[in-house]
Order: structure tokens, then sequence, then C-alpha cells
């Protein structure tokens, strides 16, 4: 009977030690060491601790969606504000409120009804051959679609969920019927079938294959700081432009890597914590190393080989649109030609 008692008590303070245990779940499609060092930091400021799983951001959506109620998960990070979306489509989120994360991330890198939150922005804009473009300095994403281009203009796929946020923005200012003819366009102009990833496009403008490309601004940071001597040389030769920065112009199509609450969090008071964390100047220096991203929060240092860019001035869309645009972006695109 003695034996049989000492076990209900131990199962007991066991469960109790396991309930009280401080921790946030992390579900992330990032992969950088500079992430996990920033995580450490996190458990040494506030003594929670912080358990990670990594994955492709559709693989761990699905993995979220599989779990269901008994998901430990807390936080989904990805990138892109497009599969933010797709978590929002599979209803695997829930909303919070933070006047802290208010103050700090600007509405635009929000959702609307608080479903997620960006953690980082991601300038998608424009790799020049300075001695082929006039006037790079005055290029717009519509000039992409200008006669004066054909067989100059080097993208990437239409499966790439970048590009697709690129036109689902357009398809939020423009509208679809006048993005679907800018993408007519752009496909007529183009130097090759799309192939490769950003930095392909990249080498391709400094080889001569084309004239400009479209690729997020960090491929080409990490070719200037990267150890390849053949990407530095190449990124030496080539020069990146925020588009549409002119007076009237709308700026430069900014994504986003973001963060939501997942709907069955059992944390979710030290899932506000840890995001209100990431926000942080401090923290912000180190989450964006990693990869060379600009803070989103703009107090935050910006690292310096992205103040050799220079400054720019962004769209004002709520990246959600990116999002919620997303299909009539793929149909324009599909029927655009763009492979």
């Amino acid at each position: 009977m003695k034996s049989f008692l000492f076990s209900i008590i131990a199962v007991a303070m066991l469960f109790v030690s396991c309930s009280s245990q401080q921790e946030v779940n992390v579900y992330s499609a990032r992969h950088y060491d500079t992430d996990q060092a920033l995580y450490d930091q996190f458990t040494q400021e506030t003594g929670i601790e912080v358990n990670l799983i990594e994955g492709g951001s559709d693989e761990l959506i699905e993995r979220v969606k599989s779990e269901g109620l008994n998901s430990p998960a807390d936080i989904l990070i990805t990138v892109d504000a497009g599969r933010l979306w797709r978590a929002e489509e599979a209803e695997i989120l829930q909303p919070f409120e933070s006047e802290t994360l208010e103050e700090r991330v600007p509405s635009s890198f929000r959702h609307p009804e608080g479903l997620w939150v960006g953690l980082s922005k991601r300038v998608r804009g424009l790799v020049v051959n300075p001695d082929a473009v006039d006037n790079y300095e005055e290029l717009t994403y519509e000039d992409l679609a200008d006669p004066r281009f054909e067989g100059r203009v080097c993208i990437r796929s239409s499966n790439n969920i970048y590009n697709q946020s690129l036109v689902a923005s357009m398809v939020e200012t423009l509208g679809a019927e006048a993005t679907e003819e800018w993408a007519k366009g752009l496909v007529a102009n183009m130097a090759r079938e799309p192939q490769g990833g950003d930095r392909d496009q990249i080498r391709a403008v400094a080889a001569g294959v084309c004239d400009v490309a479209v690729a997020n601004h960090y491929y080409l940071a990490v070719m200037i700081t990267g150890d390849d001597e053949a990407d530095q040389e190449a990124a030496s030769n080539v020069q990146f432009v925020f588009p549409n920065q002119g007076e009237d112009g709308r700026g430069a199509h900014v994504n986003i890597s973001g963060a939501g609450i997942l709907k069955n969090a059992p944390n979710k008071a030290n899932a506000v914590r840890f995001l209100e964390y990431l926000t942080t100047p401090e923290a912000q220096k180190y989450f964006i190393s990693g990869n060379n991203e600009y803070p989103i929060n703009d107090n935050a240092e910006v690292a310096p080989v992205l103040q050799q860019f220079g400054e720019y001035k962004s769209d004002a869309v709520n990246v959600s649109a990116l999002g919620s645009n997303n299909p009539e972006a793929i149909r324009i695109m599909d029927r655009a030609g763009w492979k």
C-alpha cells in the first residue's frame, strides 16, 4: 500500500513539474545559426526554454494540421507573407494582441486581425548592369514590360512564392487587368526561360545574359559578403535598385519573414513574450544578421552590407494582401505564359 501511495505521489509531482515548466515550442522554416544563438539568449534572459523544430513552411503547416488538438507547437515562423496566408487558410492560427508589437511593427507588416506579425523585411528589387541600363535609379517594376527591355530581363519561375507575392502586390495596387498586361509584357521581354534561383539571375546579369533581373536584396548581400570569389566578382559588376522610388512612386515591394501563434498553443503567453523579444532592437540585430534582412523595427540597426544599397521607400500595401491575392496572381502568371 505504501509503495502504491508513493507511486501516486511521484506521478503527481512529475505532472506538476512538467505543467509548470516554462517553455515555448517553435516550428520554424528559418535555418540560420544566428537564430539559435538568439533563442539561447532569450532563455538566458527569461528562463523560458525554446524547443525548436525546423522544416519547410508547407511541411510544418501540414504537421500542425495533422497534430490537431494535440499539437505542442506555440509559434510558426516562416518566410513570405504568402506562406503565412497558407497557414491562415489552413485555420491553424489564432489572433493575439500586444501593444508592444503594435508599437514596434508598422501596421502594413501586421495581419489586420492579429493572426501574425512580421519579424524582418525582404525587398524584392532589381539588379542591373549599370553600364547597360540608362537612368537605372529611376526604374520601376512596370518598366520590365516596356518594349525597350525586349530580350533583356531575367527572372525565376512563376512557381516561386517571391514572384507570386510580387504579382499579388501589383494586383492590389494596379488591379488584375493591368497586372496581366504587365505580366504578358514581362514574358515577352525575358532573355531566357525562367530558371534557377535569385543568385542565378544576378550571375546572369553579371555575365551579360540579361541587363536587368528581379531578386531579393539579401541574395546580393550574401554574394558580396560570402567566400565565393566568383560570386564576389559577379556582385561587383551589378547594382541593386529599389524600384518605384520617384515622387509619385508607390515604393519597392517588401515582403517579410513573420510568425503567428498557433490555434492550440499550450503556452500562448510565453509565445507573445517570445515574439516581443524578437522585435527588440537588440534581438533584431542578431535575428536579421543570419540572412542580411532589413529589421522590422525601424529603431534597429541595419547590417553594414545593406548600408551601401542606400535608403528606400517601401510599398504601403499591407502584406496580408500578398496572400489573399495569391490565387489571382497565379492565374495571371499562367495566362501570361510565365513558366
